[in-house]
């Protein structure tokens, strides 16, 4: 016996702001990607590179989204398509790494042959870019806790503001200086920024897709706890695993020598009280003798 709830009610919310996101985000990298060819810089080009795996993060979270709530008719798929936000971010995570390592070797390219970039485009479209950013982290602040499709893109931006302020810095020491790789700087360190960020973003969706118990979840102590239920004397056969961030999910059987129904009840509790509301429990008469006793009472 089971019980769950649809989380399916914040899609609509989600999906409204991603558009008004992804609009913002469209326009402007048409305009740093045509400035980075026009001036010739790099530091924008890594800028507007990462503008697009926002974009693509973005087109690739509403998909997910939509098809997690829409594409859950079908009985060869009892789960829909929730699992879509998952494989959405492992691909934002590769994107990344690719723009990262792709400007990192034209960055190294242009060492000992840095050409000379205007500063005062950087300096407009970098402060154009740090409000086109603060705009699009506003709508998906209070959704990227609950979907790693909408985290995917949250993390990106926020990444990105980062980078719009090295542009800026980037476009002040040039204007300022004159100095030739204040522009290179920039977008190695646009570069490295992304890294650690992808990897973090790869290892929260590996570890659903390997169905690692989750992070928060101590199975050892849930298992102490439902042992500790009144009339339980075995638990086993217990999983706990994650569907998308937000839907944690478990499966338990408990053997009891008390009325099944009230165990039921009381197990039920013990796992609502950890924020897992998604649970299949079996209850099994009989003393038991699983992978974890527990005394009678």
């Amino acid at each position: 016996m089971g019980a769950g709830h649809d989380h399916s009610h914040g899609a609509d919310a989600r999906v409204s702001r991603m558009v008004i996101a992804a609009a913002i985000l469209t326009a402007f990298f048409v305009v740093e990607l045509v400035t980075a060819l026009l001036i010739n810089s790099i530091a924008l080009l890594a800028d507007a590179g990462h503008m697009l795996t926002d974009l693509v993060a973005m087109f690739m979270g509403l998909t997910a989204v939509l098809l997690a709530r829409h594409g859950s008719a079908s009985p060869a798929r009892t789960y829909g398509w929730h699992r879509a936000e998952v494989f959405t971010a492992v691909a934002n995570a590769a994107l990344l790494l690719g723009v990262a390592a792709f400007i990192l070797y034209e960055a190294i390219e242009r060492l000992g042959d840095a050409p000379e970039v205007p500063g005062v485009p950087m300096i407009v479209v970098a402060l154009a870019g740090l409000l086109a950013n603060a705009v699009v982290v506003l709508l998906l602040r209070s959704h990227s806790e609950s979907s790693l499709a909408v985290k995917g893109a949250y993390m990106e931006v926020v990444a990105d503001t980062v980078g719009s302020i090295g542009v800026l810095i980037a476009g002040i020491v040039t204007v300022t200086t004159r100095w030739p790789y204040a522009d290179v700087v920039v977008a190695v360190f646009v570069a490295l920024w992304v890294l650690p960020r992808a990897f973090s973003l790869a290892r929260a969706a590996l570890r659903i897709l390997s169905e690692s118990s989750p992070a928060h979840i101590d199975v050892e102590e849930l298992r102490s706890a439902l042992c500790a239920v009144k009339g339980v004397t075995d638990v086993h056969d217990l999983h706990v695993w994650t569907l998308v961030p937000g839907k944690d999910m478990v499966t338990a059987h408990l053997t009891s020598n008390r009325d099944s129904a009230q165990v039921l009840d009381d197990a039920r509790a013990v796992l609502t009280a950890r924020g897992l509301d998604h649970s299949t429990v079996q209850v099994e008469p009989g003393e038991g003798s699983g992978d974890c006793t527990c005394e009678a009472e």
